[in-house]
């Protein structure tokens, strides 16, 4: 049995080992306390099962000097371009871990091996988790104008407004088509979608990550009581999609980061006439999540070039805007006068 606790003993090692190098990555890399906690939280998991085994029998089986895997190496165990390939190949070695681990205590402790499978699965999904938010992280980080298209607030044509908007400094444009027939939906995404990527922009969908999956747009946001972070994943095709959620109130974002949202929307900052906008939540709202929450997130809410500068105070880094941008006589000098008063993105 010597013999079998050596390999226990070795893994539960990798395994935590490799869940203190993937912490460190969230913590510092992504500064991501939800993922940070989960990895924390797993660590604990492990050593609460490390201790049911019998008393000393793993420490006293270990032997290091007389391990013939300790001089063995490969090729590339020591190629690392950044910080991503440090917690990928740490990842890796999470699961090989927690796998070896399964079997083993088949024999040396039965009981404890369906809590190393659901480890593992576990540790699937974090690795998931960790590298999704790198992706969509990448995307959504200069991010500062982000500008909510609706056809019927548009003083001209909106494929003119969304040209217009885009040349005013826009970063992302979201078709928000509430009443919109499906098949006039699809195509009008489509054109959307044609000239965000000729531009740059980035483009979330609305409410419809089906629409948002044919187009391949940039993501999808939803609101409360729309589709659920996970099941709108499941309708994306694309590995790094975005999907947003709105919230109005300090739970309702914690919510949104246990659920894996990629930002969050937080309002509305202001009175406005978006119907299902819910009570102002206003800056003392965006303060807390500033404060709090690591997530990227979108003020929103009756924002116009007069009233930004008060966000931008309380710490905000990007702001959607509606009627205030694409109802102007001149969409583009309306955008531009909101984005000149938003931080930098550098």
């Amino acid at each position: 049995m010597r013999q079998i606790y050596r390999i226990l003993d070795a893994n539960f090692n990798r395994a935590r080992e490799a869940l203190r190098v993937i912490e460190d990555f969230a913590r510092f890399i992504l500064d991501d306390a939800a993922i940070s906690s989960s990895t924390k939280d797993m660590r604990s998991r492990l050593r609460e099962v490390f201790g049911r085994f019998p008393n000393g029998a793993l420490l006293s089986s270990r032997d290091t000097p007389g391990d013939v895997g300790t001089a063995i190496t490969s090729a590339t165990e020591s190629d690392r371009a950044d910080a991503a390939d440090v917690a990928s190949a740490a990842c890796k070695r999470l699961t090989e871990a927690l796998r070896t681990l399964e079997e083993y205590a088949k024999i040396a402790a039965p009981e404890t091996a369906g809590e190393f499978e659901a480890m593992r699965y576990a540790a699937y999904t974090l690795e998931q988790r960790l590298f999704r938010r790198l992706a969509t992280g990448e995307k959504f980080e200069k991010v500062r104008l982000y500008v909510l298209l609706t056809s019927r607030l548009c003083r001209t044509d909106p494929i003119e407004t969304a040209h217009a908007i885009i040349a005013g400094g826009t970063d992302c444009i979201q078709v928000r088509e509430k009443e919109m027939p499906d098949r006039q939906l699809l195509a009008y995404a489509r054109r959307m979608r044609q000239i965000t990527r000729d531009a740059g922009v980035l483009l979330i969908i609305n409410d419809r990550p089906d629409i948002a999956a044919i187009v391949g747009a940039d993501g999808v946001h939803m609101g409360q009581d729309d589709l659920p972070v996970c099941d709108a994943r499941r309708c994306l095709d694309e590995g790094g999609a975005i999907v947003g959620v709105s919230t109005h109130n300090i739970a309702q974002a914690r919510a949104a980061v246990a659920d894996g949202a990629d930002y969050i929307g937080v309002g509305p900052m202001f009175d406005t006439d978006t119907k299902d906008a819910g009570p102002i939540a206003g800056a003392a709202y965006l303060r807390e999540v500033v404060a709090e929450i690591t997530l990227p997130h979108v003020a929103i809410g009756g924002i116009t070039a007069g009233n930004v500068g008060e966000l931008v105070a309380a710490g905000v880094r990007c702001v959607a805007v509606c009627s205030a941008v694409i109802a102007a006589a001149d969409p583009e000098s309306a955008a531009a006068e909101i984005k000149k008063q938003l931080p930098s993105n550098q």
